[in-house]
């Protein structure tokens, strides 16, 4: 059964949640035709262009961390989900209209944000825009080395935004404000209590915890936490959360503190100040979504009491509110950050951001002005390409070729939907086949449409890239777009067997950098990555070279089922229950098997 929110239409909650805020915050606007928010007053071709985003039900995170000295742009998505490629880009095009600076692009790390994000960032680059991307993962629920995609990206995100900020303000160089933000990810931790779950508007709870339960280690989506315990004294629950933020640093974590002892000169991050000797840290006490303020208040009381009784260590500025919320999730978050002057300068530096301070703002109520035409972004730029890009074409005969192939990866993977299904239903929400049809489906349109360009294979990959993430969604169509994008790249200039295996290399190398997976972590890279290898060993025809890499994506698919998944969804899936093949893997096998039959 749902749960009771105050929405009009679930559908279009976020939608009318963004014209609201943005009546009550007039420096704001939203970019025609997408999601976007930007600055009204952001146009400094002396500062760097700060951007942020992700799924909606975070609130105030990020719109509410736009201002003077924060955030330039947001880009939200619908709620939990990762905004669309084209919105982001949108946003980054927008931004490099108004400053030569560079954009910095500050992602949280969840699997679809990087893809989402990261293809709009190669999209971005490609068009001639210096842009920097900072991942930031302060999770201390989850080891770094362990089994998991990486370290969730939590309230943490919002030091990092204010850092960054504070920087750019000043006139420093994307170079200097991104590794400023590197630094500071690295330099902090987050771990979050809950003593209930949230629930998607139209939807029942996301789980369900007792009346004498809590969950310990969550994720800013519901995700299941470390540990589930009885609830206990805010004091005790305070200690349990500190003490395994400090204790994860042993299992690949990085969060240490130093305390105020003299033994501490050995300590790396060691300060002495005013005869204080150890480490000096900023705490957030973020309010999960339905926490009380008084419930808030004695969290926060007992953390600062904890940190400076029990852990000797000085707490230069603690930050008591609704930072990052989990919708209406009882509960809260700690989030500790090692700092100096440098960084209490950056914290302490003034910003107009609503959601940092109080800002007194006279409502807009006249909704058409909450839109503004981008300056340059062009509304139609996802479109099929023209054909005329200048790159390397191909004979008709070898044209007419490809796009049998097309169509023929298309015919395999519409009628592996169900298997694909079913493979996913085992390690995620069973959707795997129905994208990978949608995105076949498109692709066959393109083809009877003949707006796929088969005579120039550059301009034919950018094309099938944009047709992929408009009509797959979800990861899988932001893997592929980056996979494509980055391979029409290698395209422009030759197209050879050698020049195929090298685009085939770097979208790899693109869904590597973005996605965060590699070898081994059991998802499709483990049938790309021994294909690709395939080809190097080999001077042979085309259709021999396809075939080799089919028989190599099929045995790196089969291997997949006795790996221990470090990516993607399934890595939050226990070991014992991963009994099938990776069904993005197979579905790299099947298409590339179908394409080695049309040449034969």
């Amino acid at each position: 059964m749902a749960t009771k929110k105050l929405v009009n239409d679930p559908d279009n909650a976020v939608e009318e949640a963004i014209d609201g805020f943005l009546i009550c915050n007039p420096t704001l606007v939203r970019l025609d035709g997408t999601r976007a928010v930007i600055r009204r007053d952001f146009s400094d071709e002396n500062k760097v262009a700060l951007l942020c985003g992700g799924g909606s039900g975070h609130e105030p995170a990020h719109v509410g961390y736009m201002g003077r000295a924060m955030l330039s742009a947001v880009v939200p998505g619908l709620v939990f989900t990762s905004p669309p490629p084209r919105d982001i880009y949108a946003a980054i095009v927008e931004l490099g209209s108004r400053t030569s600076s560079g954009v910095l692009i500050i992602v949280m790390n969840y699997t679809g944000d990087r893809l989402n994000f990261g293809l709009a960032a190669e999209r971005a680059k490609a068009r001639g825009i210096d842009v920097e991307v900072v991942i930031v993962d302060d999770d201390c629920a989850l080891p770094m080395g362990g089994k998991s995609a990486g370290r969730r990206g939590l309230c943490g995100t919002v030091f990092v935004n204010k850092i960054a900020g504070a920087l750019a303000d000043q006139g420093r160089s994307l170079k200097e404000v991104a590794a400023a933000a590197r630094n500071a990810t690295r330099d902090m931790g987050t771990i979050a209590v809950s003593l209930s779950s949230c629930s998607v508007p139209g939807r029942p709870p996301s789980f369900t915890l007792g009346s004498n339960e809590m969950e310990l280690g969550l994720g800013m989506h519901g995700e299941a936490g470390v540990e589930r315990c009885r609830i206990k004294k805010a004091d005790e629950i305070v200690s349990i959360m500190i003490e395994h933020m400090l204790k994860s640093y042993d299992e690949g974590c990085y969060l240490k503190l130093c305390p105020g002892l003299i033994s501490s000169l050995t300590c790396i991050n060691l300060i002495i100040i005013n005869d204080f000797v150890g480490d000096r840290i900023a705490l957030i006490v973020n309010n999960l979504g339905g926490t009380s303020v008084l419930e808030m208040s004695i969290v926060a009381r007992a953390a600062v009491l904890y940190l400076t009784k029990n852990k000797d260590v000085k707490v230069e500025r603690c930050y008591v509110g609704t930072f990052t919320t989990s919708l209406e999730m009882a509960g809260v978050s700690l989030s500790i950050l090692h700092v100096d002057d440098t960084r209490l300068q950056c914290l302490d530096y003034p910003t107009d951001a609503p959601a940092w301070r109080l800002s007194v703002l006279t409502p807009q109520c006249d909704l058409d002005q909450l839109w503004v035409k981008p300056n340059v972004f062009e509304k139609h730029a996802l479109q099929a390409s023209t054909g005329n890009s200048g790159a390397a074409t191909i004979s008709s005969a070898d044209a007419k070729t490809l796009a049998i192939v097309l169509r023929s990866i298309s015919v395999a993977l519409i009628e592996n939907e169900s298997k694909l299904n079913e493979l996913d239903r085992g390690v995620g929400d069973g959707d795997c086949g129905s994208t990978h049809r949608q995105g076949a489906m498109a692709v066959q349109e393109a083809l009877d449409n003949q707006t796929l360009h088969c005579d120039c294979p550059s301009d034919c990959l950018d094309t099938l890239a944009k047709l992929l993430e408009s009509n797959m969604g979800g990861t899988s169509g932001a893997v592929y777009s980056i996979f494509l994008t980055a391979a029409a790249r290698e395209l422009v200039s030759e197209v050879a067997i050698s020049t195929f295996q090298k685009a085939f290399e770097s979208g790899i190398e693109a869904v590597m950098t973005h996605g965060g997976a590699k070898a081994g972590d059991c998802t499709m890279l483990d049938a790309m990555i021994p294909a690709c290898a395939s080809m190097r060993s080999l001077a042979a025809t085309f259709a021999d070279v396809i075939d080799a890499a089919a028989k190599e994506a099929e045995l790196g698919a089969q291997k997949t089922i006795e790996m221990t998944a470090k990516a993607g969804r399934s890595s939050y899936v226990k070991a014992g229950d991963l009994k099938v093949p990776d069904p993005g893997a197979v579905a790299v096998s099947l298409w590339l098997r179908a394409a080695a039959e049309a040449l034969k």
